[in-house]
This record gives structure tokens, sequence and C-alpha cells, in this order.
């Protein structure tokens, strides 16, 4: 097919010149406010979705917070 029998249906505020783009421009920010975890997938196998991993953690987060008198480990929580 040759790109110059395509018809172009983009409404003219949804043009954009993809050759002024600038590749990664809020790369550092994006890493900076982000908290992603990769889980390795012996461990995403053990969790149907996200909030089963969170709530897993929160857990162990309230188990460590109870017992560290007896551990001498400090845990923060919100």
């Amino acid at each position: 097919m040759n790109p110059d029998d395509l018809e172009d249906d983009l409404l003219p505020e949804y043009d954009f010149d993809f050759s002024k783009a600038v590749r990664g421009k809020y790369y550092k920010e994006y890493t900076q406010s982000s908290n992603i975890v990769v889980l390795d997938p012996d461990v995403a196998a053990a969790f149907e979705n996200a909030e089963a991993v969170n709530s897993a953690l929160r857990s162990m987060l309230a188990f460590a917070k109870q017992t560290e008198r007896l551990t001498h480990f400090k845990c923060s929580t919100n």
C-alpha cells in the first residue's frame, strides 16, 4: 500500500509533528516519581493481582512492626 493513497482522517488538533519530539524528555522525572517493582516470575505466580501483593506486603509490615521489639528491626509504615 502506498502511503500517499492513505486518507488522513485525523482532526487537525490531533495532528502531531513527531520530527520535533524529544525522546525521553520526561524520563528522569518519571523514574523519580514512580515506584515500580518487578517481581520474579516465581513470586508473581503466587499472587492473582497487584492488590493481593499489596495485601501480603502490608501484612508482613504489620507483623514486623508487632515483633520489632524481638528483632530490633525498625519498620516504618504509613
